[in-house]
């Protein structure tokens, strides 16, 4: 076989994503200049690569071997381009990081404060929700993340380098709001508005709730941390969320902290990588810089 990098690149992104349009936005290549190229691989090869079931591809039984491969290769290339860069030093760099949805509240102040740093720098940030973050780290398609506790069972080295804690939100005129020192059982009588199942912040409150023997009535699930906010403070319910997502609404005076006993759940953030992978300096950098300062200080 007489295979391009670029035949490879492209049949490595339609693979990942199943479509030829979505593999074309990633490669900035037209729908049909990705067909031509995975037929001319396709006969390179001598068998077809994808099969055509309704109006979704999946890969055939050459092509999930050839998948496996091409993964392979561009990760080679990928460290290459790391080792090249790093030759070229901070300057001709490029930082890839993944961010957990509500980590997009911290992120973009810390990324700021290190692009002053290294202005010629090259940064990308993914916001997506855990569980396609986790993805991206397991098929090393991000540099970094900044995530909550990763899962043990995965192969990946995490850092805590900021606290993250978790707090019980109402909206001002709720009969809590300004109450003290609130046993944690009265929290049962109200309906809560939660995460998503699989959230890291959904999985942190109910251990803590389970671990103290209360069960709370859930409402109604929402996708993000900024519909829960809105949902609260249309009085809803009540809302568990992170402090660093509810500063602005705080000082507006739109929602209310309840001083509930036993809280906030302390939690923390965490930077993380797959283990074993070679850093390049970009990335490098970044860790280092997270790491060897008060990172607090940087933010509102």
């Amino acid at each position: 076989m007489h295979l391009t990098f670029r035949q490879i690149q492209v049949f490595a992104a339609v693979a990942r994503h199943q479509s030829f349009t979505r593999a074309g936005q990633e490669l900035h290549l037209s729908q049909p200049a990705v067909s031509m190229q995975i037929k001319l691989m396709e006969e390179q090869v001598g068998l077809p690569l994808f099969e055509q079931v309704g109006r979704k591809i999946y890969l055939t039984e050459a092509g999930h071997e050839l998948a496996r491969y091409s993964t392979a290769i561009a990760q080679q290339l990928d460290e290459a381009a790391q080792v090249i860069n790093d030759l070229k030093g901070l300057a001709g760099g490029h930082l890839h990081i993944a961010v957990a949805t509500t980590g997009a509240y911290i992120a973009p102040y810390l990324l700021a404060a290190f692009a002053r740093l290294h202005p010629q720098l090259k940064v990308s940030m993914d916001v997506t929700n855990r569980e396609a973050l986790l993805h991206q780290l397991a098929d090393n398609e991000v540099d970094l993340a900044i995530m909550g506790r990763p899962p043990e069972e995965l192969a990946l080295d995490a850092t805590a380098f900021l606290d993250n804690p978790l707090v019980v939100i109402a909206p001002p005129g709720h009969p809590l709001a300004g109450c003290s020192r609130i046993p944690l059982q009265d929290l049962a009588e109200y309906p809560f508005i939660i995460r998503e199942a699989g959230s890291g912040t959904r999985s942190a409150a109910e251990r803590f709730f389970s671990k103290a023997g209360v069960s709370l009535q859930t409402s109604m699930e929402m996708s993000s941390h900024e519909a829960i906010k809105h949902a609260v403070r249309a009085g809803m319910g009540l809302g568990i969320a992170s402090l660093h997502t509810i500063r602005e609404e705080l000082t507006a005076g739109h929602l209310v902290i309840l001083a509930v006993q036993g809280l906030p759940i302390q939690r923390h953030w965490y930077l993380v990588h797959r283990q074993g992978k070679r850093l390049s300096a970009a990335a490098q950098a970044f860790r280092d810089f997270l790491l060897q300062q008060e990172v607090a200080r940087l933010l509102p």
